[in-house]
């Protein structure tokens, strides 16, 4: 299982074999596409991420494995293809390693500078989120 660094280095590696940022658009929608589909039962309100100008659904819960598994929903395709990128990064990961991530693949390929400021924070609204997730879901495994 790659650690969280290791999948932002192989995202970072990906993105420098396109020469524009058309291409990076193009493979971001790409990889919305291929997100598998939301359940209908977790396009709730509750699962709504706050500060996304597009609806963003994202759910997470704990795998018997103890890993986090996260699924996520949007009904803009460049933001599906934002959180399938940060879905890869941490799906599937210990919640305190995504509590502890340092999440710089987003800086390294430029994507931050690329996108409109209202969804620049939506970006970070879903990274928020997901932290936010794996710190409430890492209570559940620590021992009372």
């Amino acid at each position: 299982m790659p650690s969280i660094a290791e999948i932002q280095e192989e995202i970072v590696q990906e993105f420098e074999m396109f020469d524009n940022w058309e291409q990076k658009y193009e493979y971001i929608i790409d990889l919305g596409k291929e997100l598998p589909l939301l359940d209908p039962k977790y396009k709730v309100d509750e699962n709504l991420i706050k500060g996304c100008q597009s609806r963003v659904w994202l759910h997470a819960h704990l795998g018997d494995n103890g890993r986090i598994r996260y699924t996520a929903d949007s009904d803009a395709i460049i933001t599906k293809g934002i959180v399938a990128l940060l879905i890869r990064v941490f799906d599937n990961q210990l919640p305190q390693d995504i509590v502890d991530a340092d999440i710089h693949f987003i800086e390294k390929i430029g994507l931050k500078q690329h996108l409109s400021p209202t969804r620049a924070n939506g970006l970070l609204a879903m990274i928020k989120q997901m932290k936010y997730y794996a710190l409430a879901l890492n209570q559940l495994t620590q021992p009372s």
